[in-house]
């Protein structure tokens, strides 16, 4: 565990940061796993800097010692979490527990009764985290275009203890 880990929200200032934490995670963890464009580094850091901008109020991020190091998002109006990057050097110290666990406490306050998120299913690393956090695997599934290789996607997902009742100060 990583001491004085802070958890909170993004800031419209830290869009380049987090793409780049993203991205950095996203080259040495997913893109061995795939191929043609789905491997192209261009398409990926614009991908992921316009997700991070489109998405930033549902994104949190884990900073240590002022510094992002890692960040989670989900999507809006569900309980799915499309994305969770730590930088590589930070990785494998709690701190992506630590998001993804935020993340569901914070759905479970808007009374989700369950979370759902992919990772690539070559990607066994990241299907054991998400196991080792309660995640089950729901489904297989063929992800691509038409006209390019598909990769084989993993669903998983995770029952919730939802809040029930009135929360007064959250706006």
């Amino acid at each position: 565990m990583v001491a004085d880990l802070i958890i909170r929200k993004a800031l419209a200032s830290e869009v380049e940061t987090l793409a780049d934490i993203g991205y950095v995670a996203w080259e040495r963890d997913l893109r061995p796993f795939l191929s043609g464009q789905a491997a192209s580094k261009e398409i990926e850091r614009r991908r992921l800097s316009h997700a991070v901008h489109e998405l930033l109020d549902r994104i949190i991020v884990a900073e240590v010692d002022d510094i992002a190091v890692g960040w989670c998002a989900r999507q809006r109006g569900r309980a799915y979490i499309s994305y969770l990057f730590v930088t590589p050097l930070l990785q494998n110290h709690g701190i992506g527990t630590l998001l993804l666990r935020r993340m569901e406490s914070m759905l479970e306050l808007e009374g989700a009764d369950r979370v759902q998120l992919d990772t690539l299913a070559d990607n066994v690393r990241a299907v054991s985290f998400y196991q080792h956090q309660g995640y089950q695997i729901m489904a297989l599934k063929r992800e691509g275009s038409p006209g390019r290789d598909p990769e084989t996607g993993v669903r998983l997902e995770k029952r919730l203890a939802p809040f029930r009742g009135q929360i007064a100060d959250i706006e």
